[in-house]
């Protein structure tokens, strides 16, 4: 199983996307495919996204079960840490005075 979700992503990605994928929630896609077609489906994703952010988890024989990557800029960043992917939150950037 997968899941994509997209942030300020173009319509035509979002339409491209529900083509392949059930949209549960306003930006939130979910399917299962294989990792060929998931790779697919992601390097459209990226190409696509323009200045919007976009995630991909999908099942994986991990520790913790899932792997994902992200795109566009967002707080949250993967990162890997004795094996295991974690979340890094980036601080709030605060408007100059």
């Amino acid at each position: 199983m997968m899941v994509i979700v997209v942030e300020n992503a173009p319509p035509r990605l979002r339409g491209r996307l529900a083509l392949w994928l059930a949209e549960i929630r306003a930006g939130v896609y979910v399917g299962v495919y294989s990792r060929r077609v998931r790779e697919r489906i992601w390097d459209e994703v990226t190409q696509m996204i323009d200045k919007g952010s976009a995630v991909i988890t999908w099942s994986a024989p991990t520790d913790s079960g899932f792997a994902f990557e992200a795109v566009g800029e967002n707080r949250r960043e993967p990162v890997e840490i004795d094996g295991l992917t974690l979340v890094r939150f980036h601080p709030v950037k605060q408007p100059p005075d």
